[in-house]
């Protein structure tokens, strides 16, 4: 009976959804309209059973074997009508069973294999997967917590290559509209294409662009030089270099930052100098050295090394011996002389202030 009904319903082109559940609906209803009226035949007059307020009780907790016994048939052919009700039930409660079963599977089929559409929005897109790379830069992406990931794969990636961790994944040709939709790059805040090759990449750009140009989108890219390209699609889009991925993560994160690398790098800006504190003025706090740097020579201190050990980005209250390293940002390098002059001046002052 099950196989005609479901033969029937893919006939009548039921809707997929429709057709999954038909089925034990159907039996359901067969069993509840055809035993009602015959516990109405078999029944006294008068039953309290097959009024219309108790009878749909009745049915659910028969049919689901449950049987609290309130209610039950009093004549012999409303046994034999009970016992139907009771198979009745059984058999849809083990097509519903059934049912949930295959749908379970079949999501986690899907899942598997990246046949899903993502319903993310305001997500990270991460476009390429190569083994062992990929997993750590969504290691460091999800460090920090609360970020959304899409995992868009090629075709030949041909299963969930990271199930264990709390993301999409979605395979297919990345140079198809289609594909990325389903990744919900049309609504995704951060894109990452890294892709296999430069010149795929520049391919995947242009789309991601044509898909969403308000998102952040980094271009993983093998030679730097064809990032002029790059933004030649869309000023905005950084171009990070492929060999490093810490440095991707953290233009993911913290969007121009590897545009702050590079002028740290580029000569004629503000450069990174190191110095060793003058002997003469003996300890000084890391305070003292922000403060009289910064004022009088405009410079920054990212870190300092003192009795062999490197603090990047120093409490101010530190306390750093004589002789220790100082890593500063700045427009020129300072001489000894003039890290001398601004310690002295900034340690007289506060001498004159207390």
């Amino acid at each position: 009976m099950l196989f005609v009904l479901s033969r029937l319903f893919a006939r009548l082109g039921l809707p997929a959804l429709l057709r999954r559940w038909a089925t034990p609906m159907v039996v359901a209803a067969f069993v509840f309209f055809t035993s009602w009226p015959l516990l109405a035949i078999t029944e006294p007059a008068g039953s309290p059973l097959v009024q219309p307020a108790n009878y749909w009780w009745y049915f659910v907790v028969t049919a689901s074997t449950v049987g609290y016994g309130d209610l039950y048939p009093q004549t012999g052919m409303g046994h034999v009508v009970g016992c139907y009700v009771i198979i009745g039930g059984i058999a849809t409660m083990t097509t519903v069973f059934t049912k949930l079963t295959a749908v379970m599977a079949d999501a986690k089929g899907r899942r598997m294999q990246g046949t899903i559409t993502s319903s993310a929005a305001k997500h990270t897109v991460v476009l390429g997967y190569c083994p062992g790379r990929t997993e750590r830069i969504v290691g460091e992406l999800t460090a920090e917590g609360g970020r959304t990931l899409v995992l868009c794969a090629w075709s030949d990636t041909m299963t969930h290559p990271m199930p264990e961790q709390k993301l999409d994944f979605v395979r297919g040709e990345l140079t198809d509209e289609s594909v990325l939709r389903r990744a919900g790059v049309h609504r995704a805040d951060t894109v990452l294409v890294d892709a296999r090759d430069d010149n795929e990449a520049l391919a995947i750009a242009v789309l991601v662009a044509h898909l969403n140009d308000r998102a952040h989108t980094v271009v993983a890219l093998r030679d730097l030089d064809r990032a002029d390209m790059v933004r030649y699609v869309d000023s905005g889009i950084r171009a990070v270099q492929w060999h490093s991925p810490r440095m991707i993560t953290e233009e993911l994160t913290s969007p121009g930052i590897t545009e702050v690398y590079a002028e740290l790098m580029t000569h004629g800006g503000a450069n990174t100098y190191s110095v060793a504190l003058p002997e003469a003025i003996g300890p000084v706090v890391v305070e003292q050295c922000q403060t009289a740097l910064g004022q009088q020579y405009a410079a920054t201190v990212l870190a300092a090394r003192s009795g062999g050990q490197l603090m990047v980005n120093p409490d101010w209250r530190t306390t750093l011996a004589p002789g220790s390293i100082l890593y500063y940002i700045a427009p020129r390098r300072l001489s000894d002389e003039q890290i001398h002059l601004a310690l002295s001046r900034s340690d007289a002052a506060r001498r004159q202030h207390c």
